[in-house]
């Protein structure tokens, strides 16, 4: 029989390190997953195996790659580990504007007139459209519905990445607007919390780690 640890598991990527850091001054063990496909599969097992007490899920954005066809996909099953043991669990809508591809010339070419941002010569992001984030808040809602434990969502309002920011190349409030209306229509029996906020600033990450230490019952 595998033992629980008091320890949080937390899924990361640029911006969203932040409520890691955060998690860790509160928890004092905090293990992190890069939401890169391998990472976010990594995080999955180990929730499944029982390893930890409390899932800070903040960056989601292999949940996008999965559905549109980007390379940092992590299979079906993400998001669903915490679900089904009844972890607790905080989501959040980390790095979904964005589709990871690899060099801008491999990017298929259904995807011709998209916006796109390249992050290195090997890697390019392609921006989500409002019918995608549409999507992704059903996605997302229904994995998180599923759960048999205590289950919040936060939601940023003023952004969800670094590139997500007025006068950044992913800057697009009909977009983000969409995924936050999708999760609003389609949530039940889940704490939906939303904040005036970036995904970048301190308070965001903050008020992340102390809603997953309140549904822990800490």
């Amino acid at each position: 029989m595998v033992e629980w640890t008091s320890g949080i598991i937390a899924s990361t990527f640029g911006a969203t390190a932040e409520g890691a850091f955060r998690a860790r001054a509160l928890f004092g063990s905090v293990v992190e997953f890069r939401a890169d496909g391998a990472g976010g599969r990594a995080l999955e097992r180990g929730i499944a195996e029982g390893r930890f007490a409390g899932v800070l899920d903040l960056t989601t954005a292999e949940l996008a790659d999965q559905l549109f066809g980007g390379i940092a996909g992590a299979g079906p099953d993400r998001m669903t580990a915490a679900a089904l043991r009844g972890v607790p669990q905080v989501i959040g809508v980390g790095g979904l504007d964005g589709v990871l591809f690899g060099p801008k010339e491999s990017i298929p070419a259904k995807f011709a007139g998209r916006r796109f941002h390249e992050l290195s010569p090997s890697l390019t992001l392609m921006r989500t459209t409002p019918e995608e984030n549409d999507r992704l808040g059903l996605e997302i809602a229904q994995k998180a519905c599923a759960a048999k434990g205590p289950t919040a969502i936060l939601l940023p309002l003023r952004g969800v990445s670094a590139l997500d920011v007025g006068g950044g190349p992913f800057w697009w409030p009909e977009a983000d607007a969409a995924l936050f209306q999708s999760l609003r229509n389609w949530v039940a029996g889940v704490e939906l919390i939303e904040l005036d906020l970036h995904i970048e600033d301190p308070e965001f990450a903050i008020a992340a780690a102390e809603t997953l230490l309140r549904l822990m019952g800490k």
